[in-house]
């Protein structure tokens, strides 16, 4: 019971983060800014667990749409590690 707990938390916290991560870029690409979140940042995020807070924003602001990595690696993500989860259910790791 603990170990989903926290495996919910831990996503719900990558997710959110790698979501607030696009919209910072994307409102720092309108205004010019030279500081902007590397994409690689954005894509280890999404590979660690971000992929679904990632392919919202991405939907949401139409950030990064073109790209292609981000256009395969936010939606394969999300789809391993829902395939990741329902494996630890189906095994009975986590309830």
């Amino acid at each position: 019971m603990v170990g989903s707990n926290l495996l919910f938390l831990y996503l719900c916290i990558v997710n959110i983060w790698a979501f607030w991560l696009m919209r910072t870029d994307k409102k720092r690409s309108k205004q010019r800014r030279k500081r902007r979140i590397r994409e690689r940042t954005l894509l280890v995020l999404a590979i660690v667990g971000g992929g679904l807070g990632t392919w919202l924003a991405m939907r949401l602001f139409r950030h990064k749409t073109k790209h292609f990595s981000f256009q395969l690696i936010a939606p394969l993500s999300t789809l391993l590690w829902a395939i990741f989860i329902l494996n630890l259910l189906y095994r009975g790791v986590i309830r």
